[in-house]
């Protein structure tokens, strides 16, 4: 599968890449940052998937999240697709909002048109991303950790949920845990996949608890001042969930850290130690 370097830099050691190619499963030119670490030639290395939130490309974890120093003393490949397709002729919302269309794609195959035919980051994130990382890069998908932000949370938990048994761990910044029950998610979930609520399960962390998906674990960071918190986000709902169905869940809420990227480079690297440990990495 041909893709192209856009950009490619040395930190800690290891190499920073920005790359894209043309997707089969969007229609459209997708773009991704792939951070690999120092290693030993032959070596396959443990990878780490990151989801970003609404707005967000892959440049905002990239350039904001403060992740290569500990990727580079782990030995963890740092992987960060875009949110959405783009390009000329990719719909976008009608009222150009923010949380719907462009940036906005909630990791779902859309089924309702006009949507459909580009907004399949559901198979780009996990089938056709996953193929392009394993030829090009020193991966071994044997060893896959997946975690996001807010939308990307909501992304990381359910693909999971969904694919027992792929990745060692999870965890989320601020993820939205149930969507069919919050303003974000309804109206998105609406979009894509049409207003039969039924359908939307497959894509609501909570939902899916409740029909029997789990986990052995799940780590979630929320910050105590985001505007998000109360309306959007809703971690409760995951708590409970999680307790009636035995999940391990550690719900740290930290005091007064918001939504941004202030917040998710404070305790990316807590994040990355825990993925680690579940990886077989030793940590420090």
């Amino acid at each position: 599968m041909a893709m192209e370097q856009v950009s490619t830099n040395r930190s800690f050691g290891g190499e920073q890449g920005v790359y894209k190619h043309v997707s089969a499963a969007t229609g459209t030119e997708m773009t991704f940052s792939v951070f690999v670490p120092p290693h030993q030639p032959g070596a396959k290395l443990p990878v780490v998937w990151y989801l970003s939130g609404l707005t967000c490309t892959h440049a905002n974890v990239t350039e904001k999240g403060e992740f290569r120093r500990l990727c580079a003393e782990l030995g963890l490949i740092f992987v960060a697709p875009d949110t959405s397709p783009r390009g000329e002729g990719v719909p976008d919302d009608p009222a150009g909002a923010y949380d719907f269309g462009l940036g906005a794609g909630f990791y779902v195959d859309a089924t309702q048109p006009p949507f459909d035919r580009h907004y399949r980051m559901w198979s780009y994130v996990t089938q056709e991303l996953p193929t392009l990382i394993v030829e090009n890069f020193p991966a071994d998908m044997e060893r896959q950790s997946i975690m996001g932000h807010s939308m990307g949370g909501h992304g990381a938990i359910t693909i999971a949920l969904r694919n027992p048994g792929r990745y060692a761990s999870v965890s989320a910044f601020a993820p939205i845990v149930a969507p069919s029950q919050v303003p974000w998610g309804e109206k998105a979930l609406a979009g894509y996949l049409g207003e039969d609520r039924a359908a939307w399960r497959g894509h609501d962390a909570v939902a899916l608890i409740e029909d029997g998906a789990r986990l052995s674990a799940l780590l979630v960071d929320q910050g105590s001042a985001d505007p998000f918190l109360a309306e959007q986000l809703r971690p409760e709902l995951l708590e409970n969930t999680c307790k009636a169905a035995g999940i391990d869940l550690t719900l740290n809420l930290r005091e007064g850290y918001d939504h941004s990227y202030y917040f998710i480079s404070t305790f990316m690297a807590d994040h990355l130690r825990w993925h680690a440990g579940r990886l077989g990495v030793k940590s420090e």
